[in-house]
């Protein structure tokens, strides 16, 4: 299996030129990931449990799913692919807001998506290690105890989404 090249980007989100993903990582250049909150008609959110096999925050709680935006595609395609290959969903999903790049999301411009539905999702067992449709409040107390199971990335998104969450 050949290395993902992901796009590296400047601080405003152009693409500068590309690299492989252990780079990128390796020397925290700026580059591109999606996110999508995938929540119940309840307002329950799918939080997953990362794979002990990722490379990065192995082991922690994140968004329903999430992802790399691969080279020259863009974050909603990225978003509906990675929707569909963690959960088996392929639904309309709306964008909510980019969060800017830096240590707190991981040198990621994040893009943030969600999807409510009934639809049961079907866990890929090589990227997630579990997942649950919890509430809002449970799921900000979780963070308060223990903010280190949580991906940076995902605490960031989460407190914006608690504070702007659109009414469906």
């Amino acid at each position: 299996m050949t290395e993902e090249i992901f796009d590296v980007v400047d601080d405003a989100d152009r693409v500068i030129r590309q690299a492989p993903r252990s780079v990128v990582h390796a020397q925290n250049l700026l580059h591109r990931a999606v996110s999508i909150f995938v929540l119940k008609p309840d307002g329950r959110l799918l939080l997953q449990l990362r794979s002990d096999s990722k490379d990065q925050y192995p082991g922690c709680y994140t968004s329903s799913a999430s992802g790399h935006v691969d080279s020259g595609e863009d974050y909603g395609t990225a978003a509906a692919r990675e929707l569909g290959e963690e959960l088996s969903l392929n639904l309309p999903i709306e964008y909510l807001a980019k969060f800017p790049a830096g240590p707190e999301t991981a040198f990621e411009f994040s893009a943030l998506y969600q999807l409510v539905t009934d639809v049961e999702p079907v866990l890929d067992p090589d990227e997630i290690a579990g997942a649950e449709f919890l509430p809002l409040d449970q799921i900000g107390s979780m963070i308060e105890e223990s903010p280190e199971k949580f991906t940076p990335p995902f605490r960031v998104m989460f407190d914006w989404f608690r504070k702007n969450r659109p009414t469906t």
